[in-house]
């Protein structure tokens, strides 16, 4: 019988630091930085950040709560053991729909988990890889 996986939350600044030497991805309302630990541990830690950007404190606090909730339900699935997330709210994450911001999550822990090697192979823009360009006549 395996053991569930355990979520821990990144509580100190340091952590967030180390998470941002990371890789991250952005898509839609939301950004996230995941760090390989490297130590062993199979734990998966979560932390949680909004910016003054994303509007004042009662809004900053919404976006984070909701992105606590997603977090809670796709970590489990598409996280990978060993390594820290940290989720950033972008400035539409408090109004966004909420199956559009589980889909941003959800693709968003996706790319994370794959191997850059994987991601090195697929073009980073599908329309520049077509060698014709509209604007020249």
């Amino acid at each position: 019988m395996s053991d569930p996986l355990q979520i821990k939350r990144l509580l100190r600044r340091p952590q967030f630091l180390a998470a941002a030497k990371g890789v991250s991805e952005a898509r839609g309302a939301v950004v996230i930085q995941r760090l390989e630990r490297g130590d062993g541990s199979a734990h998966i830690g979560v932390g949680f950040t909004a910016t003054r950007k994303v509007g004042g404190a009662v809004v900053r606090n919404r976006a984070k709560r909701r992105l606590r909730e997603a977090a809670r339900l796709m970590i489990g699935q598409h996280g990978r053991p060993g390594s820290d997330y940290v989720f950033i709210a972008r400035m539409g994450t408090a109004d966004r729909p909420w199956d559009r911001l589980l889909d941003d999550v959800k693709s968003t822990l996706t790319r994370l988990a794959t191997p850059k090697t994987e991601r090195a192979d697929r073009p980073s823009n599908p329309r520049a890889s077509s060698g014709q360009d509209d604007r020249i006549p």
